[in-house]
């Protein structure tokens, strides 16, 4: 108890703190029993706060309630390893997604297919009756220069002259042996148009122009039973090619035409000019161009070199009919003239490689390297 004056009282004896009666040193009694039952308490507090720590720890990892099958599966081994890498398997969504996949590649790939097996098959022979009458090439010739001057662009759109026919049948030969099938089938069919002739002329008059929407310009046919005698004479060389396994001629029906003017001959002209004006021809609209006697039918090619006059490479001819006069036989002359190129050619080239050769020995004298050169000549051919 403090004093008045602030002077603090002086602190007991130790014989009072310790109590009356009890030695120096000695624990009070009850000390011990007082000291275990401190230590179980505190171990049973760490123990209650380690479960709350790993309850915290719980619903803070996920809220599943210890009791879940989801917290169950957690304490099986390996519970966080990726099955689908451990045993190579995938979840459905990514299977699902790999089908699609295959299924849109493989849609591409057979679309791919279907295109490429289209421009394989396209078109590139064709049966052509030729125009050879001078007053329907000059017809023609005078329409186009008119065109040109109206639209000098249409120039790049012009048929040469000596490119003019009609066609009555287009195929596609893919190797040289349907080639030889496709001249086996025209001159068999020669008997079978011969036949539909009777021995008679047929006169095929040309008038009018018309157009396949405004891309192709042609010169029409004048409505004749001429004309229904050609359409038979197509049918039916449709069919002999057919039995010889070529596929001729196409679904739509045939119609006649004699072309002089297509925006296709230029796929430059094509982004220039879209339609062919109507009024650049109107005044032959009616006019009449002539008549053409079917005398010849040839197999020719799209697509190989044209001859020196414009017509196209020729494989094979037939004549039917009667020829007016003691005219040559064009169909002859052409093949003659096609072996003697080739005949030149073949002479040129061998006058060359013994000119190379010669002068290799001249040179070297080494008959190792003058073989050498000759055969690379040769390939170069």
């Amino acid at each position: 108890m403090a004093q008045c004056g602030g002077v603090p009282a002086p602190p007991p004896a130790p014989e009072e703190a310790q109590g009356s009666g009890a030695a120096a040193g000695d624990p009070p009694p009850g000390a011990g029993e007082s000291l275990e039952h401190d230590g179980l308490e505190n171990m049973q507090e760490k123990k209650i706060i380690r479960k709350k720590k790993k309850r915290t720890k719980i619903r803070k990892g996920s809220q599943t309630p210890p009791d879940s099958m989801d917290y169950l599966m957690a304490e099986i081994p390996f519970a966080s390893t990726d099955t689908g890498d451990e045993f190579g398997t995938t979840s459905t969504s990514e299977v699902c997604f790999k089908k699609r996949r295959k299924r849109t590649i493989r849609s591409k790939t057979e679309d791919d297919d279907q295109t490429k097996k289209k421009k394989q098959d396209q078109p590139n022979y064709f049966i052509s009756l030729p125009i050879t009458n001078p007053k329907i090439t000059r017809g023609i010739q005078a329409v186009q220069d008119i065109v040109v001057q109206k639209d000098h662009r249409l120039s790049q759109a012009m048929v040469r002259c000596g490119s003019l026919h009609v066609t009555l049948l287009v195929m596609h030969l893919s190797s040289e042996e349907e080639v030889g099938t496709a001249v086996g089938a025209l001159l068999e069919s020669k008997d079978a148009v011969e036949e539909l002739l009777q021995g008679k002329h047929l006169d095929l008059s040309f008038q009018g122009i018309d157009d396949f929407r405004n891309e192709v310009i042609f010169v029409k046919f004048a409505a004749s039973d001429h004309t229904a005698a050609l359409t038979e004479i197509s049918e039916t060389m449709k069919k002999i090619f057919q039995e010889k396994g070529i596929l001729a001629g196409e679904n739509r029906a045939f119609k006649p035409h004699l072309t002089f003017m297509k925006l296709s001959k230029s796929p430059r002209l094509r982004k220039q000019v879209r339609k062919i004006d109507p009024h650049l021809y109107e005044n032959f609209k009616s006019h009449y161009f002539g008549d053409e006697t079917l005398y010849r039918l040839d197999l020719c090619s799209m697509l190989k070199k044209k001859q020196p006059n414009g017509y196209y490479h020729c494989e094979s001819s037939i004549m039917v009919g009667e020829k007016n006069g003691a005219e040559p036989d064009d169909a002859e002359l052409v093949s003659l003239s096609k072996k003697l190129v080739e005949n030149a050619v073949l002479k040129a080239v061998q006058q060359y490689l013994e000119e190379t050769q010669n002068k290799n020995r001249q040179t070297d004298g080494s008959p190792v390297k003058t073989e050498e050169a000759a055969n690379g000549n040769r390939n170069e051919k």
